[in-house]
């Protein structure tokens, strides 16, 4: 059974590839600070709470047992705190990261699995987005994913570490299962704000623009489940240790709801009304993101298999439980 280091595997995503790979056969062994995370969405699995940025601790962990590959969700994710706060963002996000990247090749590891971003490309200039578009990210959050990236291109040159590049869209819904979901100490996602509208947790949200250049002038995502993303995690690292080949790979399910869109759906889903506050646009928000996955389907076999549906139903599920009403 092959060892698998997820830093930040107590978090959203993190905790559901956690899942995954445990359910198909691998040892995950989750490194955690707990900032974001939370303990009880990882367990049954061993855990050891720390920093990316202990390289002595890590020195430790990567002694102690011999990890096949690492998968790194260890990040903050908030695009308009990485605009108030960029060193923060610089500090955990680009830092530290190296600091993990460099226990990775003192230990001989030989793959890294990484949690990145369409924040890297910016205001698109094509309706959808492939892996060859331009990266310009235009918030501090989108920037320290593309220097990421391009750290690993360069460790890879230098060192031999290979890695895979996984770009996700806008990440939601809930485990099946519904023991694990979206469970932030400070929410900012969509579809998680409108279901605790929805369940009473929260009054109202704000909406950020109303005036973007879209059908109905609020902005344009590619709304992916996360057990789609976890699959892909899972499958880029089969392709690594079968053929030594990583890349970049963008995940999403190819299709684009406008705010206006998923406020409806989670109207419908919940049959509840949700108190909309109209606010104006955030720095940094571009006005469309859509996916292209040709590529993650031609050499990972992997396509979205979650509708927009089943993404609102999952999260509507987590949120009552959350709640205390399921």
């Amino acid at each position: 059974m092959l060892n698998i280091l997820v830093t930040g595997g107590a978090g959203y995503i993190g905790s559901h590839t956690v899942k995954i790979l445990k359910e198909r056969g691998f040892n995950p062994v989750v490194y955690d600070d707990l900032s974001c995370g939370t303990r009880a969405s990882v367990k049954g699995v061993d855990f050891i709470k720390g920093d990316i940025g202990d390289a002595r601790k890590l020195g430790r962990v990567f002694a102690a047992r011999k990890f096949a590959a690492v998968m790194h969700f260890a990040a903050f994710t908030e695009v308009g705190t990485s605009v108030r706060e960029p060193a923060a963002y610089y500090n955990n996000n680009l830092t530290k990261t190296i600091t993990l990247l460099d226990a990775v090749r003192a230990a001989g590891v030989k793959y890294f699995i990484f949690s990145s971003s369409a924040s890297t490309y910016g205001e698109p200039l094509k309706n959808k987005i492939t892996e060859s578009h331009p990266q310009n990210p235009v918030n501090p959050y989108g920037r320290t994913k593309l220097m990421v990236e391009q750290v690993l291109k360069d460790y890879d040159t230098a060192y031999g570490l290979k890695s895979a590049v996984l770009r996700y869209f806008n990440a939601c819904g809930s485990d099946d299962s519904g023991q694990i979901g979206e469970a932030r100490k400070h929410e900012t996602h969509l579809i998680p704000l409108l279901m605790q509208a929805a369940s009473g947790r929260r009054k109202d949200i704000a909406v950020f623009g109303g005036d973007y250049p879209t059908p109905d002038g609020t902005a344009l995502r590619d709304y992916v489940h996360v057990n789609d993303l976890a699959r892909a995690h899972i499958l880029a690292l089969k392709r690594l240790l079968k053929t030594n080949k990583g890349g970049d790979f963008n995940l999403g399910s190819g299709k684009g709801y406008s705010v206006k869109q998923i406020i409806a759906a989670a109207r419908q889903t919940s049959g509840r009304d949700i108190k909309i506050i109209r606010s104006p646009r955030r720095a940094g928000d571009p006005a469309r993101l859509v996916c292209d996955a040709g590529k993650a389907q031609k050499l990972l076999g992997w396509r979205a298999l979650y509708g927009l549906d089943k993404i609102m139903q999952t999260a509507w599920n987590w949120e009552l439980k959350l709640a205390g009403k399921k």
